[in-house]
C-alpha cells in the first residue's frame, strides 16, 4: 500500500493513542544491544499489548514479566507464554494454573506462607521469592527469604530464585545516586539468593537497566515507548508514544485540547507538549499557553506511560502522518 492510499492521523476521532513506529524499532533495537536475549525480560505493564511484545520477542526477549493474571492470560493466548513471570502476589492462583496445565511456563512471586499456599493450591509449579530491597511494597525481609523457599520446596514448588525491584530508585535524577542506591538495593537481594538458590536474580527497570550488574534479568518495560519522566535522565531510547488531541477552544492566551484526566497517567505530573506549558488538566480537557487555532491538532508526551496504556483500548502506529497499523491495547483489565 502507497503511502497516498493509507489512512492519515487527520481523520482519527480524539483523543487518539499514537505509536511513532520509528521510534519503537529504535527503542527496541537499543535494548537488544544493550541486553541482549535472556538478560531482558520487558515487562509488558508498560505497554499492555501483544503486538508489541511480539516485536520485542522478535527481537530476542522471547520471555516476558507480567502484573496481572490478565496480562499472563492475554500472553499465553498470543502464543507468547513460553517463560512468563507474574512478578507480583496473588491469593487465588487457579486461573494461573489452568495456564500451566494448558502447556505454558508461569512463575508466581511469592513473600510469604500464605502465597507460597496459594500458589501450590492453584497448581502453580514454579515460584521466585520476593524479595524487599527498600520500596515500602511488596516482598520478604531479605533474612527471611531461605526459610520461605524452604517453605516452598516443602509444599512441591521449584524455586528459580529471586525477584527484587528497586523501584525507589530507577527514576533517580543524579545518576551518581541512582547507581549508589542500585548497588545497595542489590547487595539485599543477592544475599537473599545465596540463602535461596536457582537460576534468577530477576530485577531492575528502564532507570538502571544498564546499572544494575547483579541481577541476572531486568524487568525493564518502559524503555520502548517512554514518556517524559524517563525522559530526565537521559537514557537513550525516544518518546515513541503521543496522545493525538484537538484544540476545541482558544484565547489570546492559551488553548484547550480534548485529552484531560482521562487520557492520561497523571500519577507523574502533567503531560508535555512542544512549543508550550501545559497549565493543568480537567476531565477532558487540557489547558496550556501558546495559543493556537481552533481544529489543530497537537501530541502530548505522556509523563507515565504505563497507566496511560491502560486508559486506551487502541493505538495507531505511524509513520509521519500515515496510519500503518492498528494495535488492541489488549492485556487490559484483570
Amino acid at each position: 500500500m502507497t503511502s497516498e492510499r493509507r489512512p492519515q492521523i487527520s481523520a482519527l476521532q480524539t483523543p487518539a493513542l499514537l505509536i511513532d513506529a520509528a521510534v519503537l524499532d529504535k527503542n527496541i533495537a537499543a535494548m537488544s544491544a544493550a541486553l541482549p536475549g535472556p538478560r531482558l525480560r520487558p515487562h509488558v505493564k508498560a505497554h499492555k499489548c501483544t503486538n508489541l511484545a511480539r516485536r520485542q520477542a522478535a527481537a530476542g526477549h522471547e520471555k516476558f514479566t507480567c502484573a496481572t493474571i490478565r496480562e499472563c492470560e492475554g500472553m499465553v493466548a498470543a502464543g507468547l507464554g513460553q517463560d512468563l513471570l507474574l512478578a507480583n502476589e496473588v491469593l487465588d492462583a487457579s486461573r494461573l494454573g489452568a495456564l500451566v496445565a494448558g502447556g505454558a511456563r508461569v512463575t508466581l512471586a511469592v513473600d510469604s506462607p500464605e502465597t507460597v499456599k496459594a500458589a501450590a493450591a492453584g497448581g502453580v509449579r514454579e515460584v521466585v521469592i520476593d524479595v524487599n530491597v527498600g520500596l515500602p511494597r511488596c516482598g520478604c525481609a531479605p533474612g527471611e527469604a531461605g526459610a520461605l523457599a524452604e517453605t516452598a520446596r516443602a509444599a512441591g514448588l521449584q524455586v528459580r530464585g529471586v525477584m527484587g525491584y528497586e523501584g525507589h530508585v530507577v527514576g533517580q535524577q543524579d545518576a551518581t545516586e541512582r547507581a549508589e542506591q542500585t548497588k545497595t538495593a542489590m547487595e539485599m537481594l543477592v544475599s537473599a539468593h545465596d540463602d535461596v538458590g536457582g537460576e534468577l536474580i530477576s530485577a531492575g527497570g528502564t532507570g538502571t537497566y544498564l546499572l544494575n550488574t547483579w541481577a541476572s534479568e531486568i524487568q525493564a518495560g518502559s524503555y520502548a515507548l517512554m514518556d517524559t519522566e524517563y525522559g530526565k535522565l537521559g537514557l537513550p531510547f525516544g518518546q515513541a508514544l503521543f496522545v493525538l488531541a484537538t484544540v476545541i477552544s482558544s484565547s489570546k492566551e492559551w488553548a484547550v485540547a480534548d485529552a484531560g484526566l482521562k487520557a492520561f497517567g497523571m500519577d507523574h505530573g502533567n503531560p508535555d507538549l512542544e512549543g508550550a506549558t501545559v497549565w493543568f488538566c480537567s476531565d477532558e480537557h487540557t489547558t496550556f499557553s501558546d495559543p493556537r487555532p481552533v481544529g489543530e491538532r497537537v501530541k502530548f508526551a505522556p509523563a507515565h506511560i504505563d497507566p496511560t496504556m491502560a486508559l486506551h483500548e487502541r493505538a495507531y502506529v505511524v509513520a509521519g502522518d500515515d496510519i500503518v497499523d492498528v494495535w488492541p491495547i489488549d492485556l487490559r483489565g484483570w
